[in-house]
């Protein structure tokens, strides 16, 4: 059979997903009477909620006697290692981008690694049937892009599809466009399957007959136990064969094991296919080992050649995660032991080369480094569901220090779409973050109401900046950013100028205390809810924080007007979400993460331990 190996790569929320969701239809995977979901490849519920891809996932369809494998990618910056770790499985790639938005800073960190490896890039413009679609200038930016992102001949000689993902149908000729955008004619994804198929090389297949392969992804079944996702790069592998794993300890050391394979895969449409072998230039599925991690090879004899291990770009960021030790531990979910957190943590690393984890000096406590806020919130949440309970701290960006010993920080490039009149706050929220203003585009001058700002900015500027920048735009605002690499410390940036509200006291609040605290800032908890000493109930309207009693009652006197109260109730309380937390927290402060619970708190949690000005506070 003649094999193809693409994945589908852009920026959030470009189209891919859908895309993918109409390449299965039109090749004939779904039978006639399979009731069909949107974005069928957002498997997991997080995916579902957010209407984003976070794990690479596998796919194929057959058009004619040719399979195609697809590997549905992220587009979010913060699981580009998502991407990195797949680009070695395929040998080609369709690049999408909006018709409106043009390339966004992912799309030039996805292409970068696709023109490194060497891939054959085919560019799908999507979204042509938007009312503000520019179709002509985005084909020349991502020219630009091809040939600044160093692109040789040949790569740069790219195929141009323009597409309407939503509607399933495409065309190389950009003639044909006014006639499928009114409907006259009638199309279909098949000059995108037919470009692919004149386009995209067979897969490299290396000289030799004994089994080659290098581990790209994981999975998990009930049946069989872990299953080792990857492309065979020589030679094939039998059911019940006998092969050999060959990793690294902890420690960096090889590590050599053999194992009997008990289930061979391949994948079909959305599902995956017992097979009796594996051939050459396939990706597939094998089990049979528990231990096989991400980046180890497959190979028939302990005396071959390994492939090399995955690389992808160092963390930027780390967080700490630690047992939950507030008086309410152990009400809402599981308490789990060190142990058990850090076991938990070790699989996540294991599954996503992004992330890396530290021990650190105390016992309950590890450091997970990893690319973004996103990428913890993600985590944070799956552990939530899988019903644990713990804390974690405020993300802390990682510094390196240069030859001369000076202090080094990541920085950012953020690329802004916004409106026009929202341009002066975005531009003085950003500066005062020490970010510095690169390029300014759009405007009534170029005859549209929206600009696109781009700033070099630290990565301790960017974070809590979203929520920010989102409320200045009015909700209008798109926010993305690539990492440029390191540079000189831009010294101390301003995070929080508020203190807290912190509770003086274990109990239930009582909407009578806590109405007597609203002149004093935004609360954050409802009447009737457990708090306890150094826990969190609000945001306080100075700097320093204010050790309060939410749990107070009314005194109960003979004197009382039935009326005098009745109007009286609680004008706002501000319900924080994760990343609120995440953005709000100062670094003498914890999140306290239960299944059904976000509760803030201080790190000291007696009231006589700790001081409340800022100055002594944080160092």
């Amino acid at each position: 059979m003649e094999l193809r190996n693409i994945c589908i790569i852009a920026h959030v929320d470009h189209g891919k997903t859908t895309l993918v969701d109409f390449l299965l239809r039109q090749a004939g995977t779904f039978k006639q009477h399979q009731a069909l979901t949107e974005r069928v490849m957002d498997s997991m519920d997080l995916e579902k909620e957010r209407g984003i891809t976070i794990l690479a996932k596998n796919t194929s369809v057959h058009v004619g006697d040719t399979k195609i494998n697809i590997v549905d990618t992220p587009g979010h910056a913060d699981f580009g290692g998502e991407v990195e770790r797949i680009m070695g499985m395929v040998d080609g790639a369709l690049l999408l981008v909006d018709a409106a938005e043009g390339p966004l800073p992912q799309t030039r960190f996805v292409l970068q690694k696709a023109l490194s490896q060497g891939l054959r890039v085919i560019l799908v413009i999507n979204k042509v049937d938007r009312p503000d679609a520019r179709t002509r200038e985005v084909v020349n930016q991502a020219f630009d892009l091809f040939v600044d992102l160093g692109a040789n001949e040949a790569q740069a000689d790219f195929p141009i599809i323009y597409a309407c993902a939503r509607q399933g149908w495409c065309t190389t000729k950009y003639d044909d466009l006014p006639g499928l955008l009114s409907g006259e004619t009638k199309g279909s994804l098949q000059p995108l399957f037919d470009e692919v198929l004149r386009d995209i090389p067979r897969p490299k297949v290396s000289e030799g007959t004994q089994l080659q392969m290098l581990v790209s992804n994981l999975s998990y079944s009930e049946y069989v136990g872990r299953l080792a996702i990857g492309r065979i790069n020589q030679g094939s592998v039998k059911k019940n064969q006998r092969i050999y794993r060959r990793g690294i300890t902890p420690d960096g050391q090889p590590k050599v094991e053999s194992f009997t394979v008990n289930q061979l895969y391949t994948f079909e449409g959305l599902r995956q296919a017992e097979v009796e072998v594996l051939e050459a230039g396939d990706i597939g599925v094998i089990a049979g080992s528990e231990a096989v991690e991400i980046g180890d090879s497959l190979t028939a004899t302990d005396t071959q050649d390994t492939l090399p291990r995955i690389v992808v770009e160092k963390p930027t960021l780390g967080m700490i995660f630690s047992v939950n030790t507030s008086p309410l531990s152990g009400q809402e979910g599981e308490a789990i032991q060190s142990r058990k957190l850090r076991e938990r943590l070790i699989r996540e690393v294991r599954q996503n080369v992004a992330l890396r984890m530290e021990d650190l000096d105390v016992n309950d406590q590890f450091r997970i480094l990893g690319r973004g806020e996103l990428q913890f919130a993600i985590l944070i949440e799956q552990m939530r569901r899988e019903g644990f309970e713990f804390m974690v701290g405020k993300p802390t960006v990682l510094y390196k220090t240069d030859e001369d010993g000076s202090r080094l920080e990541p920085m950012e490039r953020a690329v802004l779409d916004l409106p026009e009149t929202a341009v002066g706050d975005v531009s003085q929220l950003f500066q005062s973050r020490k970010g510095i203003l690169t390029k300014y585009e759009g405007g009534s001058g170029h005859g549209s109401h929206r600009v696109r700002l781009e700033f070099d900015i630290p990565t301790r500027g960017l974070l809590g900046m979203r929520s920010k920048y989102l409320t200045v735009t009015r909700g209008d605002g798109l926010f993305s950013t690539y990492l440029l690499g390191f540079g000189p410390h831009k010294g101390d940036l301003p995070h929080r100028t508020s203190g807290a509200l912190i509770s003086d006291r274990t109990g239930d609040t009582v909407e009578y205390a806590l109405l007597a605290l609203e002149d004093r800032g935004i609360l954050f908890v409802s009447p009737g809810q457990p708090v306890y000493e150094g826990m969190i109930i609000g945001e306080h309207n100075k700097e320093n924080d204010l050790n309060v009693n939410p749990c107070k009652e009314k005194k109960l006197t003979n004197i009382r007007a039935a009326h005098a109260e009745v109007l009286v109730t609680l004008s706002g309380i501000r319900k924080m979400s994760l990343e609120q937390c995440i953005d709000w927290i100062d670094e003498d402060e914890w999140i306290e993460v239960t299944p059904e619970s976000i509760r803030l708190r201080k790190k000291v949690l007696s009231g006589n331990l700790r001081s409340v000005k800022r100055s002594e506070r944080i160092h």
